[in-house]
């Protein structure tokens, strides 16, 4: 005979009860077994995804060169400064010691050792230095390597009977070095010099502003090109395949050899379209695309100057990188469901209000995602421009500034340059996740 459940108990705190019951310990030690397993995996991405980033954050707190990388290492050398002909001359024989420049590092527990040769005696000796048992040792300690270290160690000597000066050779065995240096990345004080530097880089906020606006529109110009093209391509016709295989030619093709043969094509001397140009009368004299900064022309009254050579790489990331947006767009529009298109024609709608009421919602969130992805690659940009341009007339980029300051060594400034790129990429993909629904997007 069942029991009527208790007055204070309702259907859903059973059901409650139900849903929220602890897993058993054969489940629990299955769950501890499986995230064992892949914790190796785990800590191996996000050593691969967070050291670098780390380390660019750490090096741009430091004023770092490329010298700094490299572990300072002694030069010591030995040579006879006089004539040692024959037993009962006397010479110096000379230790010269080098270490490179190192702010803020040093070099402890310097010191060295050589075979003495028994042809000779040394008169006196460094207080550092010891000759005992055919070797001499010589203590130099600590080395601060603010300046370049140099020393000549001279130790005065006389030739001993049975010196033979055909067969003396003072280089006839290695010199033993030892000691070790301080890392620069650790031993050097956090500073903010780097960003400061940085910061009052000539028209570095003009950069900034290039780099923007040389992002924003070859993004959003390379998705509604194949916005575009993907509404041509998406109409059935004879050779659609192969139409769509010519579209991807600008993707696939090596950066380098479409460069270039842009670069032809655009040349002010020798290149193709400048001649069909002036010959058509469109211009008087060659235009030289990718060497003007800036074209004046007035409107209304109103003087204003047009970004030729930026324009020009600009046009050259849409054609290149529209066939990614092409092949994704074109994709979303061929699992839209036909019976959609031919229910809107029925009623009467236009191809451009089918567009705008049907394929725009299906196809904002893809858009969306794209905008961000691309944005993203094209921010960090870096071969195209500077294939083209090399960062000249007004092309200058962020990635091009962390080059130049790589090119002088610099590592500091550049990884501060770096950083910044970084910040700005990642507010802004938090921005886009934070306000993108969460249905939209691929």
């Amino acid at each position: 005979m069942m029991s009527n459940p208790s007055p204070n108990t309702s259907p859903n705190t059973e059901i409650e009860e139900v849903l929220v019951h602890k897993p058993g310990r054969m489940s629990r030690r299955t769950s501890r077994l499986a995230f064992g397993l892949t914790l190796p995996g785990i800590l191996m991405v996000l050593g691969v995804v967070f050291f670098p980033l780390l380390t660019t954050f750490w090096i741009s707190f430091k004023n770092i060169e490329l010298k700094d990388l490299r572990a300072p290492k002694p030069q010591v050398s030995e040579r006879i400064r006089g004539d040692l002909e024959a037993a009962g001359d006397e010479a110096v024989y000379r230790f010269s010691l080098s270490l490179p420049k190192n702010p803020g590092a040093t070099f402890n527990g310097l010191g060295f050792s050589d075979v003495w040769p028994k042809e000779i005696q040394a008169l006196e000796i460094d207080p550092r230095c010891q000759i005992d048992g055919g070797l001499i040792d010589c203590e130099l300690g600590h080395i601060n390597l603010d300046d370049r270290y140099s020393e000549k160690i001279n130790i005065p000597i006389r030739a001993l009977a049975g010196f033979d000066a055909e067969i003396f050779d003072p280089k006839g065995s290695d010199i033993q070095v030892r000691g070790s240096a301080t890392n620069p990345l650790i031993a050097k004080p956090f500073t903010g010099e780097n960003y400061r530097k940085a910061a009052s880089t000539r028209n570095f906020w003009g950069i900034l502003l290039t780099t923007f606006s040389y992002t924003f529109f070859s993004t959003i110009g390379a998705i509604l090109v194949g916005l575009f093209a993907a509404l041509l391509l998406n109409q059935p016709f004879r050779g659609r395949s192969i139409f769509r295989g010519f579209l991807l030619f600008p993707y696939v093709a090596p950066v380098i050899a479409v460069a270039l043969t842009w670069i032809t094509l655009l040349d002010p001397t020798s290149g193709t379209l400048n001649a069909l140009l002036v010959q058509m009368q469109a211009l008087e004299t060659p235009f030289n695309f990718f060497g003007k900064t800036s074209q004046e022309f007035t409107i209304f009254g109103w003087q204003m100057g047009f970004p030729v050579a930026l324009t020009s790489v600009i046009v050259f990331e849409v054609w290149r990188y529209f066939p990614l947006a092409f092949l994704f767009i074109l994709a979303r529009m061929q699992s839209i469901p036909q019976d959609m298109y031919e229910a809107a024609t029925m009623d009467g709608a236009s191809p451009i209000q089918q567009f705008f009421a049907l394929s725009m919602p299906m196809l904002i969130g893809l858009m969306s995602t794209l905008f961000m992805l691309r944005f993203i690659w094209t921010f960090n940009k870096f071969e195209d421009i500077y294939l083209l341009t090399g960062g000249g007339s007004g092309t200058r980029t962020l990635t091009l500034e962390v080059e130049r300051y790589f090119s002088v060594e610099n590592f500091g400034a550049a990884s501060a340059i770096a950083v910044v790129i970084f910040l700005i990429l990642s507010g802004l993909a938090i921005l886009y996740f934070r306000t993108t629904p969460k249905d939209e997007g691929l």
